[in-house]
């Protein structure tokens, strides 16, 4: 492999890892939770519950991630989290019980969060070696291929009447293959130092933080829910097979797209107008139920929420110096604190009200709110 197809090869290993752990192991539970749902009789808090548990793991492998003293290299710990959480994908296929969903998912929660952190610290590091660093919009872009490939999978299930647990098989199978590949594609070698920046911290990281959680509670409702409200709606129910497909596609151009704005208006500020592109979207999900209402729900919140992830760890870097796990990890638990909240408050109140028009828009005003802290942290800095 020559020196200008190894960056290149490294970038879609990173795609595919994130693809594999991120867009399926954790995003797939949306387009499945539906007929979950019918066959099982789950009601809309449980739901709520098997998702927030997911992202309980998230939390605690975004801490476990940050420790210095784990053994053996970042590529080891990265292969072996894309195993757990194949796994825990097509164990998902097998289980009845509310407890064992939820241990599983809290499993698989874990193994995503070593994926995201040593997925992106060990594969940007390397393209910034070699002098790629352009190149990382194609390792963020796997969250999207991810979705689009969870929907594609789904669907055609779907329509030859396939259960809910052989979609979760398959997927897990799929996963277990892509996994292969992304090991093959991530070589093994010498390990870059951390790169070290000189910069601010306190009261903008803080408010960052902060920010980044509240995206964290704000997007999931709808990442979660999605499905399930265009399937409550007669008007747009026939969107259901395609809908989670809108969002996968939009998510793949995202990150390059508003990397580029960010270069040109400002990251910070990129930011800013991305969580309020977000917000629209979440509001339109709940407030426009029309097909071009959830077609543009579906895209705004595909379009936004992978480039506010990367956008927002891209903001943290600049303000901190030292090894950037940290601060990824450190970013990633807020984050999954806002996820952890999210599914299990909107399944409460579907349940008292029938509608997840008050989580919805409960969401809007907490990305509202993040969206205004973090314009306040890009006037200072400027």
């Amino acid at each position: 492999m020559s020196l200008n197809t190894r960056p290149l090869a490294l970038a879609f290993g990173g795609c595919i890892a994130m693809a594999t752990a991120m867009g399926i192991g954790r995003f797939i539970y949306t387009p499945i939770l539906p007929f979950m749902v019918e066959a099982l009789g789950l009601s809309k808090s449980e739901a709520g519950l098997i998702a927030s548990a997911n992202f309980a793991g998230y939390l605690l492998g975004a801490l476990l991630a940050a420790l210095s003293v784990l053994p053996g290299s970042r590529r080891t710990w990265l292969l072996g989290a894309l195993i757990v959480s194949a796994a825990t994908t097509a164990a998902a296929g097998g289980l009845s019980s509310l407890p064992a969903f939820l241990a599983v998912r809290f499993l698989g929660g874990v193994a995503s969060a070593f994926v995201l952190i040593y997925a992106s610290t060990l594969v940007m590091e390397r393209l910034y070696a070699a002098g790629r660093p352009g190149f990382s919009a194609i390792h963020f872009a796997g969250v999207g291929v991810g979705i689009a490939v969870s929907s594609l999978i789904v669907s055609g299930l779907a329509a030859f009447d396939m259960t809910w647990r052989a979609h979760w098989i398959l997927s897990g199978a799929v996963s277990l293959l892509a996994a292969a590949l992304a090991a093959a594609l991530i070589p093994k070698q010498s390990e870059p130092a951390p790169v070290t920046r000189e910069g601010k911290a306190g009261a903008g990281l803080t408010a960052l933080i902060a920010a980044y959680g509240l995206f964290g509670f704000g997007y999931i409702i709808t990442a979660t829910f999605l499905v399930a409200i265009v399937r409550e709606s007669a008007e747009i129910a026939p969107l259901e097979p395609t809908i989670w497909l809108v969002v996968g596609l939009s998510a793949v151009p995202s990150v390059a797209l508003w990397s580029w704005i960010g270069v040109r208006i400002g990251i910070l500020q990129a930011y800013t107008l991305a969580t309020l592109m977000l917000a629209a979207g979440v509001a339109a999900s709940v407030l426009w139920v029309s097909p071009l209402g959830a077609l543009l729900a579906a895209a705004l919140l595909g379009g936004t929420f992978m480039a506010l992830t990367a956008l927002g760890l891209a903001a943290a870097r600049l303000m901190v110096s030292g090894d950037p796990r940290r601060v990824l990890a450190l970013m990633s638990a807020a984050f999954a604190l806002g996820q952890i909240l999210g599914p299990a408050f909107a399944g409460y109140l579907h349940d008292l009200t029938g509608s997840f028009l008050s989580s919805s828009l409960t969401a809007t005003a907490g990305l509202l709110i993040a969206a205004v802290l973090s314009f306040r942290i890009s006037r200072r800095a400027a």
